[in-house]
């Protein structure tokens, strides 16, 4: 039987099961890829926040990286968290040598805000690592750490992209869940937009979303999709996760990344 199409994330472990490593690897079995994982820090995490996080060394992440991708190949790449601006440079360089799309999420801070990303590293973000993107995926917050434009509005996240756009990717997702009203999120490549409009579902159960939708984007562009394409469907499924959110301890339970797979609880 032939393989099915592989992603590889590069991304931080959540302990919790909720995001990071476990997230992307949950999300590319539900939508029908093979995961494989490239693990860049250990964080001790729970519902309630990230407790601690150790980076890996430089060398673990490329000899990982390698591995994976000088045996058995790639169809797509998807990037998590990323805390250092060592890491980030090693691989921006490992994904430029990567003939596959690129997925990058830049994760600045948890759904809880602890910050995953330090400062000193956004500079190499801008100028390494987003240049080399496919997809860029930013939220608000990340949006506001890596550009300064505060967005409050609909209007406002047209401002975002472009100001996301300039540091080189391809195209970016601006995502305005953090907004009033409808889940809408800006996907543009500065000349193209589409506005991805969902339903906000009253669950505060929502750990591990942007990791879920990035992985998901990388899992779709595997696949063949167009850009487009690739973001509307993963929009889609990211909405049916949330939706199925469930509780999970004291404090933000995680979404429900097998509720395409399973009959509804």
């Amino acid at each position: 039987m032939s393989a099915p199409p592989g992603v590889l994330t590069v991304a931080g472990s959540d302990s919790g099961g909720g995001a990071g490593i476990q997230a992307d690897l949950k999300t590319m079995l539900a939508l029908g890829v093979h995961g494989m994982s490239v693990l860049t820090a250990v964080t001790a995490q729970n519902s309630l926040g990230v407790q601690g996080a150790w980076e890996l060394p430089v060398e673990a992440v490329r000899a990982q990286y390698r591995s994976v991708v000088d045996d058995i190949g790639v169809q797509a790449v998807k990037t998590g968290m990323l805390s250092s601006a060592e890491l980030v440079e090693a691989v921006a360089d490992l994904i430029s040598g990567t003939d596959a799309p690129a997925v990058v999420d830049p994760v600045g801070v948890s759904k809880h805000g602890d910050p995953l990303l330090a400062a000193s590293a956004l500079d190499s973000v801008r100028t390494k690592l987003l240049p080399v993107a496919t997809v860029a995926t930013p939220n608000l917050d990340e949006v506001a750490q890596l550009t300064d434009v505060r967005v409050g509005s609909e209007p406002d996240m047209r401002r975002a992209a472009r100001a996301v756009l300039a540091f080189g990717p391809r195209w970016v997702v601006i995502k305005g869940g953090h907004l009033s009203g409808d889940a809408v999120d800006l996907l543009t490549d500065g000349s193209e937009e589409h506005w991805l409009r969902a339903p906000r579902h009253d669950n505060r159960h929502t750990h591990g979303t942007g990791c879920t939708l990035a992985s998901a984007i990388a899992s779709e562009l595997a696949k063949g999709r167009p850009v487009p394409e690739a973001v509307t469907t993963a929009k889609a499924y990211v909405t049916g996760a949330i939706a199925s959110g469930f509780a999970l301890g004291e404090g933000i339970g995680p979404v429900d990344h097998a509720w395409n797979l399973n009959p509804p609880r």
